[in-house]
């Protein structure tokens, strides 16, 4: 009798060590796990939007401050850079979006042209106005009467949309630091331009 209690509760023994022990190996796993989790999201995920975070910040401050920004009904245009380059030139670039519930052709934006026509939606008509030289800077364009400017895909700008666009221009003379941005029927746009772009 004895030596049968003290095998049952051998077993007892080694069955609760094993439960024990599954308990701890379960909990084990599943905290490292969770560990795993919430190290890989404060390892990973935070540093990840730490990183982001401080692009999207660096970079917010570069876009956010525009230099101009008028609108025309639902068409807002942002100029957030303007500055001359080595090559003789101005590059103008900045957003537009279309808060309209329309789709916006941009049609009067490709200029009156007959030449102009063949860059479809586009900021082909775009000028620079130098108000102190009394001088209209046009869109440099190709043998081909390609504009260097954007075209945009699909013919314009769907409705809630925001899209980035440039045109470049000759460079007014050196003494020449602010000019007027102009396109289609918007607003001119008072813009000061900055030296050596990137």
């Amino acid at each position: 009798m004895t030596s049968r209690y003290t095998v049952r509760g051998r077993m007892a023994l080694t069955s609760l060590s094993i439960a024990a022990g599954l308990v701890l190996t379960v909990t084990g796993c599943g905290g490292g796990g969770d560990d795993d989790k919430s190290g890989s999201a404060s390892s990973t995920a935070p540093s990840d939007e730490a990183d982001g975070g401080d692009e999207r910040d660096s970079e917010a401050p570069a876009a956010e401050p525009a230099l101009a920004e008028v609108s025309n009904g639902d068409i807002r245009l942002s100029v957030t850079s303007a500055h001359r380059d080595q090559g003789g030139y101005v590059t103008v670039s900045g957003t537009v979006t279309n808060s309209g519930g329309d789709f916006f052709p941009a049609a009067d934006w490709r200029g009156d042209e007959r030449e102009l026509n063949k860059n479809g939606a586009s900021l082909a008509g775009a000028s620079l106005v130098d108000g102190q030289g009394k001088k209209k800077y046009l869109v440099l364009r190709d043998t081909q009467g390609r504009c260097l400017c954007t075209k945009f895909e699909g013919g314009g700008v769907e409705s809630g949309a925001t899209t980035e666009w440039y045109a470049q221009f000759p460079a007014p003379p050196e003494g020449t630091t602010a000019v007027d941005f102009q396109v289609g029927t918007m607003p001119p746009a008072p813009i000061e331009l900055s030296t050596g772009g990137e």
